[in-house]
């Protein structure tokens, strides 16, 4: 017990110095944490490989890792490289039009994810985790996409989430699990960030069947209101700011996940994963003002050990893009966005330029090594293919269009005790 007390405060003390997030994948969420589940296609809600991908895709499944009945910490760190692409068409009144484009200066952030699972008792299991789980944005400041004297465009979301774990074996093939999650949230739309903090509720259950397990969770996350983030219903036509401005508040909701996994492990190298997961963009605060569409989710994974301390994975992760596109939108029109009627113009270049998180194929591999009975080293790599949104309004007046592809490398280290 003392040894995860004193894991528990250098997660905390570790998470709060690398904070900084990146842009995701399944819409403004990572495919999957930690490096195992992620160079198996995000998958792990039927047989999570490690501690930290147990806690974050199905709670019940720490009773059932491959480090159980001991207890296990896994560390890691994720480079993620986004590269995103903007392009915009502005009529200004006099039928004048300009074109622009440029590449958005976002840089290479660091994802943190660190967990724990220990034993209780025989039945009982508790566990930690803290990881980025969530984030998106984009960088064009002085750049060539806006007309001169428009403005610049900034956006950056950061999710992280704090887990605490508890899970209970029922009998020797089947178990239940909860994580009580507090969400912290990081919101800046150009005009200053303003934080808050959620909390939220995953449960999960695993069912063991010979060489297949049957793993479900739900997760449902409340809200957090940014306050006085951005200036939604005072612009005029011409992109300029009215008298007496003032900034608006947003209340963004983290959506809900229902995960459903099924996994074979017919012998002791091969192990192959099938998950799906329905994220609900469009009941969620926030993203359904921004007209996001519900996500399938399909991530399929394998494993291969080609020695007991060696192997190599691989798997790929599908998610359509749930940015609607609205060809055809009326320039003179407005849009309602909790309570403010934002004109259409800036309304769709923040959904389209703004928060482009339209990736949809995700490619991943991986390897692990496990030196000792105490330490294994984990590393995986994913590309997500370049994938294009672009719309424009009645009458070809405005256009909207960004492309974004993603590759991140993730590293872990696990120490078994």
């Amino acid at each position: 017990m003392n040894k995860q007390v004193i894991f528990i405060a250098t997660l905390i003390t570790t998470l709060l110095a690398l904070a900084p997030l990146a842009m995701a994948t399944n819409g403004s969420n990572l495919i999957g944490v930690g490096p195992m589940s992620r160079s198996m296609g995000g998958v792990g809600v039927a047989a999570p490989q490690d501690a930290i991908s147990a806690i974050f895709a199905n709670p019940a499944a720490i009773c059932f890792g491959p480090f159980c009945p001991g207890a296990q910490a896994d560390f890691s760190g994720t480079y993620f490289n986004p590269t995103v692409k903007g392009k915009a068409t502005f009529t200004d009144n006099t039928g004048a039009q300009y074109n622009g484009s440029d590449t958005s200066e976002t840089k290479p952030s660091a994802i943190p994810a660190i967990g724990i699972s220990s034993p209780l008792s025989p039945k009982w299991r508790s566990g930690v985790g803290a990881y980025g789980v969530s984030g998106m944005g984009v960088s064009y400041k002085e750049s060539d996409l806006f007309p001169p004297g428009m403005g610049n465009l900034y956006t950056k979301l950061e999710v992280m989430n704090f887990a605490p774990n508890l899970a209970y074996m029922i009998n020797p093939d089947f178990s239940v699990g909860a994580n009580f999650i507090v969400s912290y949230q990081n919101l800046d739309l150009g005009y200053g960030a303003d934080h808050g903090y959620g909390m939220g509720l995953q449960l999960g259950g695993l069912y063991k069947l010979g060489i297949l397990n049957l793993g479900a969770s739900y997760t449902y996350n409340q809200g957090v209101t940014h306050e006085k983030v951005a200036y939604f219903d005072d612009y005029d036509m011409n992109g300029q700011l009215v008298p007496d401005a003032t900034l608006d508040d947003l209340e963004l909701q983290s959506p809900q996940v229902v995960a459903l996994g099924v996994s074979m492990e017919p012998g002791s190298t091969w192990l192959v994963e099938l998950d799906t997961k329905w994220i609900n963009w469009s009941g969620a605060k926030g993203y359904k003002d921004f007209d996001w569409e519900d996500q399938w989710v399909i991530g399929l994974g394998a494993q291969y050990k080609i020695t007991p301390a060696f192997s190599l994975r691989a798997g790929y992760n599908y998610a359509k893009n749930p940015v609607k596109e609205h060809n055809g939108f009326n320039p003179m029109g407005t849009t309602n966005v909790q309570g403010h009627d934002v004109g259409n113009v800036n309304y769709e270049s923040l959904r389209i330029l703004g928060f482009p998180a339209v990736v949809e194929h995700h490619l991943t591999l991986g390897l692990g090594y496990k030196f000792t009975s105490a330490i294994a080293l984990n590393l995986s790599y994913m590309h997500a293919m370049e994938n294009t949104i672009k719309e424009s309004s009645a009458g070809d007046a405005f256009s909207f269009e960004s492309s974004l592809e993603e590759d991140t490398i993730t590293l872990g280290l696990s120490w078994f005790f």
